[in-house]
């Protein structure tokens, strides 16, 4: 197409992004009051303030020009908004108290009024010097892009073409944030369409003429001609029929006998030189994105699920967190590695990078820039590491209640002892005062984790599946120090299996076996509770025991007593040619755990055995959960400058304890 006098407008609706970010680019201008003496009976609240954008133009990445948020256009609800950390709804730092829009800036002020972890962490951090940034979002009803050669009026100050100016917008979110710059975050302007009911003459004198963005094929902003004062009719139509020949000349110029159709369009209904050529550029793109084009050819869900298939998880489970549609986009992707990830996730956020990957510092460089790698890496992690979670067996979840807890504080659990049942009423109607006595038991939980890092040489590697093994080692950890922090306590038994509590037993006789499995169930059925001391004081608790916890080497045989129809042995114990009935045929779940018999834990044998009462009914040990999240999870970490990497955490907050010893018995076996 040959070139006009017309600038091209190269950033249609379709080749731009949808959204901008206002961000606050100096950390200073966020502070954070010292702390206040609180009055009596109320906390004291931190106060925060910050400078959030100064009104000039901003490189947003993806855009092709910067971008201008008009002040004069934006408008702020009287409620008050939230503060937020990361664009995250369950991350509540605060709100704000005060927001004022000047002819040049925004400033925004509040108080950290959140009781979290999340809160606490943004005072403590920014007290020992952090640099928080500020991001914002608002939704915007006119974005107007200004050609090279025209300026525009916004903020007090002109701004020269090329340049987008947002000149209708909301403002919505406000964060704090470690980057000022997240595309998977709320805080952004949309480039809306022209709002119908709109005046079509409400268009600034820099820009009359131009279409907003995203402007339909339908929609037409037609220039006004503007009249001379003092100037006669015949002149003021002659300058019409004047800029009217122009326009058509215009667009038969830009058309170029190729496109009678739109030529027709566009000279019929009254459409402008710059939306015509639009309309040819829009028809003339091809179909398909050419090869080596650094447009973005993939959205960061396609991406994303594609990494997950390139590291195996399980389709099904993929099917239902990206939809069909996403996963037929990813599957010729299915085996992306690492430098193809990290090329496409700045291809996608508008960053040109070398088509040869050559020793990755240009592609490496670009893709940590990005806020969608970290995010997709951080996501496909947290699905390797709860896949390898959920298919690590855990024993302690078979034999222990498992309870929530708020914080990392030690919480104490009562239970209720009475004398175990009714009594007769008195011929005068009078009842009884039952006799009541409580235990109390203790439970407290601590975090356990590590840290990883995906390095400069794991890119160049170019090993996804290598690297995402970390993950899958850190989510059978998780399980594992369930377990691990479980039998610890169960074998470091002094105290709580002993025959003080009528739960151990000791001797020859207690060897694994149909005559001793006999004893222990009836030592555990005759289980009291009561407010006595005293055994006349105290009731059979009557629950049985639903678990058999073996250890390996046990294992076997404890499979053929509990699978067993009949016994080849006489009444002594000793083999006999004449069967008799199993009594304990499929009486009892099994549990064998190598765990039980291993010398690394103290106390560990592999002879003793143990009963254990379904934990829902009554529990011997207890699991305790923060916020009752049973699942570790991963989070992206700031790296120190001294290290050429992505920095990736892993942490799970439980602890373990005893409970009720009355719902597990301890047999020595030897």
């Amino acid at each position: 197409m040959p070139k006009t006098q017309h600038a091209p407008l190269e950033a249609d609706a379709e080749s731009v992004p949808c959204s901008l970010r206002i961000v606050c680019d100096d950390a200073a201008t966020i502070t954070l009051a010292a702390a206040e003496t609180p009055e009596e009976g109320r906390p004291s609240l931190r106060k925060f303030s910050m400078t959030a954008y100064t009104g000039g133009a901003m490189r947003l990445g993806g855009w092709p020009y910067p971008v201008v948020v008009d002040l004069a256009g934006l408008r702020v609800t009287r409620k008050s908004r939230p503060i937020l950390k990361d664009h995250d709804r369950g991350s509540i730092v605060g709100h704000t108290d005060d927001i004022a829009i000047t002819d040049k800036s925004l400033e925004v002020a509040g108080v950290i009024s959140g009781v979290g972890a999340t809160a606490q962490e943004v005072i403590a951090t920014s007290e020992n010097g952090f640099p928080w940034q500020a991001s914002l979002g608002a939704s915007a009803d006119k974005v107007v892009f200004i050609p090279e050669g025209k300026t525009a009026s916004a903020n007090g100050r002109e701004f020269k073409g090329p340049v987008y100016v947002a000149r209708k917008s909301k403002l919505g979110e406000v964060s704090f944030v470690a980057l000022g710059a997240d595309d998977d975050t709320e805080a952004r302007v949309a480039a809306g369409n022209h709002v119908e009911g709109d005046d079509p003459g409400d268009v600034d004198e820099d820009t009359e003429g131009l279409e907003p963005v995203n402007a339909s094929l339908n929609m037409s902003l037609k220039p006004k001609p503007k009249s001379k004062q003092g100037s006669s009719p015949v002149a003021e139509m002659r300058a019409q029929a004047a800029a009217e020949s122009r326009r058509i000349a215009g667009i038969r110029e830009v058309c170029d006998d190729k496109h009678a159709a739109i030529e027709a369009d566009a000279i019929e209904h009254g459409w402008s030189i710059t939306k015509t050529e639009l309309t040819v550029l829009r028809s003339e793109r091809p179909k398909a994105p050419e090869s080596g084009t650094s447009k973005p050819g993939f959205t960061r869900e396609v991406l994303e699920a594609a990494a997950c298939l390139s590291v195996g998880i399980d389709e099904k489970t993929l099917l239902a967190s990206y939809g069909e549609r996403t996963l037929n986009q990813a599957d010729p992707m299915r085996h992306i590695g690492l430098k193809e990830l990290v090329a496409e996730c700045a291809r996608m956020e508008g960053i040109d990078v070398p088509r040869v990957f050559g020793d990755g510092t240009a592609t490496i460089r670009a893709g940590f820039s990005t806020m969608s790698l970290p995010s997709i890496l951080e996501n496909v992690m947290n699905k390797t590491l709860l896949a390898a979670y959920t298919n690590t067996p855990i024993a302690a979840f078979d034999l222990c209640s498992v309870g929530t807890v708020s914080d990392f504080k030690e919480v104490s659990r009562y239970r209720l002892l009475g004398t175990g049942g009714f009594e007769q009423v008195a011929p005068d109607g009078e009842l009884k005062h039952g006799k009541l006595s409580e235990q109390k038991y203790s439970n407290k939980a601590d975090t356990y984790g590590q840290i990883l890092t995906l390095t400069r040489h794991d890119i160049i590697n170019d090993d996804l599946s290598a690297f995402m093994d970390i993950p899958r080692q850190m989510g059978r950890s998780g399980a594992e120090s369930i377990d691990d922090l479980f039998f610890t306590l169960l074998l470091k038994n002094a105290g709580f299996f002993s025959s003080s509590n009528a739960n151990l037993l000791q001797g020859a006789d207690t060897k694994f076996g149909p005559d001793a499995l006999t004893v222990a169930k009836t030592t555990f059925r005759k289980q009291k509770a009561g407010p006595g001391g005293k055994p006349k004081d105290q009731k059979p608790i009557n629950i049985r025991p639903e678990f058999l916890v073996v250890p390996v080497e046990l294992e076997t045989e404890a499979e053929l007593l509990m699978g067993s129809s009949q016994l080849m042995i006489d009444a002594q114990g000793s083999p006999t040619k004449i069967p008799v009935d199993n009594p304990h045929r499929n009486k009892y779940r099994i549990i064998s755990t190598p765990h039980l018999s291993d010398s690394y834990y103290p106390g560990a044998s592999a002879a003793a055995w143990y009963l254990f009462a379904n934990p829902q009914v009554l529990p011997a040990f207890e699991i305790v959960f923060l916020n009752g999240r049973r699942t570790p999870v991963i989070e992206r970490v700031e790296m120190p400058p001294n290290t050429l990497g992505m920095g990736f955490r892993s942490y799970i907050d439980f602890g373990v304890n005893s409970q009720d010893h009355r719902a597990a018995v301890k047999v020595a076996g030897e």
